[in-house]
């Protein structure tokens, strides 16, 4: 009898343990929940420009169906009118962005001497005349390297919207003009000469309505 009572406190007292471990365990027991991914993919954002020009013959005509080209070479004569488009296109997907163009002709003191001779008879714009989506900026002169660049901004300065597809934009000019005034042995004296342009582009964003083409160039250069 006795052990039998002794049997239950015993197996009362195990119970009640049992009861704390499962109680003590429980607070371990933490709800808890997990969302599923949120994945961000980055694409790259890109301005991209290229220059080209048409082909033409040593006379500045056109060459038919011929591809643009990189360069050309001249035969100078007075009064004659050559064909030079310098044109630039803005490749697929670029995003909104400015354009500016620089354009440097060698040999210039002794364009220089042609315009002082001649001072009655022509200006530079009767040699080229920029498109008039084209803006003259300034000029600066290299003396060591004989030098003249004169620096062009599109549309003045404003947007070109970003493009699905490859866009050529107006040209920078479409012509040289060789003025009639000129004799050979003048002509003479800028053989040789080059005219080399290179365009640049940079993204509008970050710059529209904080400083514009003004604060873009300045951070490009």
């Amino acid at each position: 009898m006795k052990n039998s009572k002794l049997r239950k406190v015993l197996l009362l007292a195990c119970s009640a343990v049992l009861l704390v471990c499962l109680s003590v365990g429980a607070t371990f027991a933490y709800l808890t929940s997990t969302t599923e991914n949120v994945v961000n993919t980055f694409t790259v954002g890109k301005v991209a420009i290229d220059l080209n020009e048409s082909k033409v013959d040593l006379n500045g005509v056109p060459v038919p169906s011929a591809n643009p080209v990189k360069a050309n070479d001249y035969k100078l004569m007075p009064g004659h009118t050559y064909t030079k488009d310098p044109t630039v296109t803005v490749k697929a997907d670029s995003e909104d962005c400015y354009i500016r163009a620089f354009v440097t002709v060698s040999m210039s003191d002794k364009f220089d001497e042609l315009f002082s001779d001649h001072k009655d008879d022509f200006t530079i714009s009767d040699w080229v005349t920029l498109n008039t989506d084209w803006t003259y900026i300034d000029n600066k002169e290299d003396t060591a390297a004989k030098t003249r660049t004169y620096e062009v901004w599109y549309k003045n300065g404003d947007v070109q919207p970003a493009v699905t597809a490859d866009t050529k934009i107006a040209p920078i000019f479409s012509e040289i003009k060789v003025p009639g005034v000129l004799t050979n042995a003048e002509i003479n004296t800028i053989q040789g000469a080059k005219i080399t342009v290179v365009a640049q582009a940079i993204q509008a964003d970050g710059f529209e309505g904080n400083g514009g083409a003004a604060a873009a160039w300045a951070a490009f250069n």
